[in-house]
């Protein structure tokens, strides 16, 4: 399945919109007054949160304008390679801190009897 997820996929953004626009547009404008340029936070940096985010999420179409958009916005290769680390390092500790809720879970109900 080669084509399981392709960029041609984005072309058919305005024909899901039409399928519940009241709540596609709301997200459509929230997603626009996130990615606008006149932030406090700049948008290479923006567009870097953004890789990041997509890489945790594992988010194909995400990976690929962010990636456009920091490029754009003039990220270079080593910093999105750190943003890319940063975003692992992230999600690993993550699993780290899920992991102590496990034990503790674990721990509450091995006293209850159940397993």
């Amino acid at each position: 399945m080669a084509d399981y997820q392709t960029p041609d996929d984005l072309k058919s953004i305005p024909a899901f919109v039409a399928l519940a626009p009241v709540e596609a547009n709301a997200f459509i404008a929230f997603n626009h007054a996130v990615e606008r340029k006149d932030g406090l936070i700049p948008p290479k940096y923006r567009e870097l949160i953004s890789l990041a985010v997509a890489l945790t999420t594992q988010c194909a179409y995400c990976l690929d304008v962010h990636t456009s958009q920091a490029a754009k916005a003039g990220a270079t290769r080593e910093e999105v390679a750190e943003a890319a680390l940063i975003a692992a390092a992230v999600r690993a500790g993550g699993t780290l801190g899920h992991a102590l809720l496990a034990q503790r879970l674990f721990e509450r109900h091995r006293g209850e009897g159940t397993e």
